[in-house]
């Protein structure tokens, strides 16, 4: 996650759709029995456990799931047999094929002054230290900008460490400020002459457990092992170095690139009944980092967003469009079947009416936002009025989704958005404690209900969403 997507999350909030063509009532986009049948369903799904044991399932059945690893392949049987058993119209897999990352030993500690031992763990797509680690002074940067504006006689011959500490923000905005210092310290620090680097961990957290998440860089580009420390270990450094003497630092990072590797996103589809090749799109991604089970990060997206199609199919019927559920692969370190998706149905993507992700945890919805053309706001209109007994508000037509629909996003897709309060999020993403107890099924049940609404609704729309919209 999470990658940039809570930066775009937070460019949508408080924005506010002032355009408008011809207002339509619900009653007028939709038969009466039909909004019915959303009410009841909506209330139903309030209770209903389906997504929870999905996850619990996920869970406990596979485990954690990084790509290319025995798990992702489990994962992928684990898709498919689920879509089966809950009555999907259509499942298929589309290979995804990427270079295996594997993850190996971890340790660090402060030599000298006051020597101290470290909780590190490598970010994904690091290159690996050599056996004997990397020792050497720190040179501190408040923050990337700071390492960016360096001369490379401050860095060079050291290793980089940034210090910035991530903000609690309910919608996740503090995650964007954070995140470029995961990405790009290792590149720039190398560019620099810099001969290790490390990070304090991108979270909101004071537990001992450090936050993983991908670094990044080309291939052919210079980069340097690097890892991110936990939140605590981060504040005893920061300490040391208030001291105002040398420290040195030595870490060793096992982690390294393994083979090309093929797995799959697993699609399963509720087919329309008048308009079977045109979409709405909804999942979450199958895999997950390494450290914990991937309950929040992205086994409830996925357990959300499958429980939600199947319940439309048995209390309402087959809707006018399809309902694709795709769970993407690889994620997590590049958006692998996000841009295999995009690429294979590149020639179609006008076939994708509106599109929305679930990847952000397990929390509750607050607010739903769109991305759409004018034309189509009387439907989110519509979806509003459903969701006012959910007290969710509609706030505007400048939203986005998540980061497996960025390509068919920026090829002109519409999406929405449908936000989850994501004050607690950060505590748990990337690390090892992304497990189930923090899944809540009373939380879990009331994203269904959301999602029930807008996914019915979209898909039964006569009308679209707009193409071609601008980024």
């Amino acid at each position: 996650m999470k990658y940039s997507v809570l930066l775009i999350l937070t460019l949508c909030l408080g924005c506010q759709q002032t355009a408008r063509k011809d207002i339509s009532s619900a009653a007028d986009l939709y038969p009466q029995d039909f909004l019915q049948q959303v009410e009841k369903l909506r209330d139903m799904a309030l209770t209903d456990d389906t997504a929870y044991q999905l996850i619990e399932s996920l869970t406990t059945e596979v485990g954690p799931r990084l790509g290319g690893s025995p798990a992702d392949a489990a994962a992928v049987t684990w898709a498919m047999d689920k879509f089966k058993s809950m009555d999907f119209d259509k499942i298929s897999l589309e290979p995804v094929t990427f270079r295996r990352w594997v993850r190996g030993p971890e340790t660090a500690e402060i030599i000298a002054p006051f020597p101290q031992p470290l909780k590190i763990t490598a970010l994904g797509r690091s290159m690996p230290t050599p056996k004997e680690g990397i020792t050497g002074e720190i040179a501190h940067f408040a923050t990337i900008e700071d390492l960016e504006a360096a001369t490379d006689d401050q860095v060079q011959g050291k290793i980089v460490y940034i210090s910035n500490k991530m903000l609690r923000k309910k919608d996740g905005s503090g995650y964007g400020p954070a995140v470029k210092a995961r990405s790009m310290t290792a590149k720039v620090a190398a560019e620099k002459g810099g001969i290790g680097a490390i990070i304090r961990s991108i979270g909101t957290d004071s537990h001992r457990g450090p936050h993983t998440g991908a670094t990044r860089y080309q291939e052919g580009e210079s980069t340097l092992p690097v890892g991110a420390l936990s939140n605590v270990d981060a504040d005893l450094l920061d300490n040391v170095l208030k001291r105002n003497k040398p420290v040195t630092v030595r870490y060793t990072l096992g982690s390294d690139w393994g083979d090309e590797y093929t797995s799959y996103n697993v699609i399963g589809d509720i087919v329309g009944r008048e308009k079977p090749d045109e979409y709405v799109i909804i999942g979450g991604h199958l895999d997950s980092w390494d450290l914990g089970t991937g309950a929040i990060d992205d086994a409830s997206g996925c357990g959300i967003t499958m429980a939600t199609a199947s319940l439309i199919k048995q209390h309402i019927g087959q809707p006018r469009r399809t309902i694709r559920v795709i769970l993407w692969a690889n994620e997590e370190y590049g958006l692998f079947g996000a841009r295999a998706y995009h690429a294979a149905h590149q020639h179609e993507m006008n076939k994708h009416i509106i599109g929305a992700e679930s990847d952000f945890g397990a929390g509750r919805i607050y607010a739903l936002a769109s991305r759409a053309d004018v034309a189509s706001m009387p439907v989110f209109e519509a979806m509003a009025e459903l969701l006012k007994p959910l007290d969710i508000p509609y706030v505007g037509n400048k939203g986005y989704s998540g980061p497996d629909l960025i390509p068919m996003r920026r090829a002109g897709m519409a999406v929405a958005g449908l936000y989850q309060d994501g004050t607690s999020y950060f505590d748990y993403h990337h690390t090892p404690e992304d497990t189930l107890d923090k899944v809540i099924p009373a939380d879990i049940a009331q994203n269904v209900a959301v999602w029930v609404v807008f996914t019915a609704l979209a898909a039964e729309y006569a009308g679209d969403f707009g193409f071609g919209l601008s980024d």
